[in-house]
């Protein structure tokens, strides 16, 4: 069996140059990546991530209606009411903290 294989994609030069930035902190070069990869594709029996159209995550305010617009304000007062909320403080410190702020 061959120690190697070439492998030749095309790619957007932003994200090249983005991911291998952040490989080059990691300390893991593109080709280990690569291999590490389709490693994960192997191990998994198809790609090691989902592949989906994310949910919205934010709510365009300004296009709902005012009964769209209850219904998102209920599902808030409901997530206070059973205490799936954290004080603003405790988020901003979680922030700071996650990005060394």
């Amino acid at each position: 069996m061959a120690k190697s294989a070439n492998l030749y994609a095309r790619i957007e030069p932003e994200v090249k140059e983005e991911a291998e930035r952040i490989l080059t902190v990691l300390g893991i070069p593109a080709s280990n990546a690569i291999n590490m990869f389709y490693k994960q594709i192997i191990l998994q029996k198809g790609l090691p991530f989902d592949v989906k159209i994310p949910s919205p995550s934010r709510i365009d305010l300004s296009v709902l209606n005012e009964e769209q617009l209850h219904k998102e304000l209920e599902k808030g007062y409901a997530d206070k009411e059973v205490g799936r909320t954290k004080p603003a403080g405790k988020v901003f410190a979680d922030i700071r903290k996650d990005y060394n702020l």
